[in-house]
């Protein structure tokens, strides 16, 4: 059986209220910091319909830094690649070998490394 170590959420699809989205990330924090595998969210909050950023972005990124004692790290989707120090550190630590969005500039992503 293949460990998971990231839990992926969707807090873009169906689009909701901000309050509503800090509070599945709150969920998907305590869960991840209560499981035994699980050490990352993964945040799907697209990019916006402008292609600029859109509420969900900016909802789930303000949140992540005002909680960010809490984490590990804080990964944008754009700076998710190899060669970003915090990428390698969390894929090492971690035991992650591999992840679709890992290379590919994707603002729609944010990664939380969890404590």
């Amino acid at each position: 059986m293949c460990k998971q170590y990231i839990y992926t959420i969707d807090v873009a699809h169906p689009p909701r209220h901000p309050d509503l989205v800090e509070e599945q990330l709150l969920e998907a924090w305590m869960r991840v910091r209560n499981h035994a595998e699980l050490r990352v969210i993964k945040a799907i909050h697209g990019h916006g319909s402008s292609g600029k950023g859109g509420s969900t972005k900016e909802t789930v990124r303000n949140w992540a830094f005002q909680h960010r004692g809490h984490f590990e790290s804080i990964i944008v989707g754009e700076q998710f690649d190899l060669t970003d120090t915090a990428t390698q550190e969390m894929l090492a630590e971690c035991g992650i070998m591999y992840d679709d969005d890992c290379g590919k500039a994707n603002p729609g992503i944010t990664l939380i490394w969890v404590h």
